[in-house]
């Protein structure tokens, strides 16, 4: 794992040393993706699927065959199940907005986690406004594990989709998405994976899972922003209506009726962003060559060294500490607001995360306004945790 194809890493911030603990945002992209990006613009632009000319041709084999590397990293079983969009909040608008189209009526029910993004409840309030149907929410415990008992008891005959993120953004917990998934489809119901947080971390395997629908970023996985996946089960997709309208996602088109094209390019009208999949195809092939498994216990490993390491400070409280627990570590210092925190390892070359990350809800389970944020990605150190620790402890002894 090499810090070297990371160029931004070898940057000073306030003339120390950069140390980047804010990965689960946006990790740092590596030479190789932004190499690509260059190549895609300057010896391969043109637009895919409508061209018969060189360069046409070989940008839509580009943009394929990163779908192809999209399916073999999750294991799909085949590239119809793989949407490309412009992230997860995209992806999660777009299950919520043709899902509920097509399977939704008043008095059906949704259930979440207290532990969601914003991206995975915002979308589903508006289909209960739009459709009447009743949103419920799996509480969990102070250590971050979910409810799998009041769960249980949520799922009734109308239970019409549960959604779960695999990694909570804040707590780190990995939630049971397999037994879970098992359980919603026991109840007859469909279940969808919030993926963003645990496919940049460890294995994520569809099939394994059974989950109907899973959804990630590029830009948490070393690849570029604007472009990210929704993997959905072909017999769901095939059901669903398109998300939006327009060109590539039609197969012919009358000003009496329109007939949409097949799987997956029915959810992609437009130009898709064919530089960005090329670009997180190669990311992924960079994960794929340093071994998932591999970040998986590096990752681990820093987790709970710096989790170690941080108990020594004083007034040190954790948010999340579940069993199974990767990459994530939140926190709070005393009464030292985390934005004041943040702000002043911000001085002293420390990037973390400050603020309610997308996850009020989860902030007032957990009765605070806010917390600080550690995350950690396949190029961090021990020696980084280390000076994140000495800093903390400065700013402690600044309170």
């Amino acid at each position: 794992m090499n810090r070297q194809d990371f160029p931004i890493l070898e940057r000073e911030v306030y003339k120390r040393p950069l140390i980047y603990f804010d990965n689960a945002a946006t990790t740092q992209k590596p030479r190789c993706v932004v190499d690509a990006i260059d190549e895609m613009y300057y010896h391969v632009n043109a637009n895919v699927h409508r061209g018969i000319h060189f360069l046409s041709q070989r940008a839509t084999d580009l943009h394929e065959g990163a779908r192809e590397k999209v399916r073999q990293f999750i294991n799909a079983r085949t590239t119809a199940e793989v949407v490309f969009t412009r992230g997860t909040t995209e992806s999660l608008n777009l299950i919520a907005a043709s899902f509920a189209q097509a399977f939704l009526k008043a008095g059906d029910e949704v259930v979440l986690t207290v532990m969601e993004h914003h991206s995975d409840i915002v979308p589903w309030q508006f289909v209960r406004d739009r459709y009447g149907i009743i949103l419920k929410v799996i509480p969990m415990d102070d250590a971050g594990h979910l409810d799998l008992e009041a769960y249980r008891t949520m799922l009734t005959e109308k239970t019409r989709l549960v959604c779960c993120c695999h990694v909570s953004n804040v707590l780190g917990t990995v939630n049971p998405v397999k037994e879970m998934a098992r359980m919603a489809h026991d109840a007859g119901a469909r279940f969808l994976v919030d993926g963003a947080q645990s496919v940049p971390h460890f294995k994520v395997d569809v099939q394994e899972l059974d989950c109907d629908f899973l959804v990630f970023s590029g830009h948490k996985i070393y690849g570029p922003t604007g472009i990210g996946v929704m993997y959905g089960k072909e017999e769901l997709l095939e059901q669903m209506p398109p998300y939006q309208g327009g060109g590539e996602m039609i197969s012919r088109v009358t000003f009496e009726r329109t007939t949409y094209e097949r799987l997956p390019y029915k959810f992609e009208a437009g130009t898709p962003d064919y530089v960005g999949s090329h670009a997180l195809g190669v990311a992924l092939d960079y994960v794929a060559e340093i071994g998932i498994g591999r970040i998986a216990a590096h990752e681990q490993e820093l987790t709970c060294y710096a989790m170690q390491r941080m108990r020594e400070i004083e007034g040190m409280r954790f948010f999340g500490e579940a069993r199974e627990k990767t990459s994530v570590v939140a926190f709070n210092v005393g009464d030292i607001h985390p934005m004041d925190l943040g702000t002043l390892l911000d001085r002293l070359g420390v990037a973390i995360r400050t603020g309610h990350h997308c996850a009020q809800p989860l902030m007032a389970r957990c009765g605070v306004e806010g917390m600080a944020r550690a995350s950690f990605a396949l190029y961090n150190t021990k020696e980084e945790v280390d000076a994140f620790v000495a800093a903390l402890q400065r700013v402690v002894r600044m309170f």
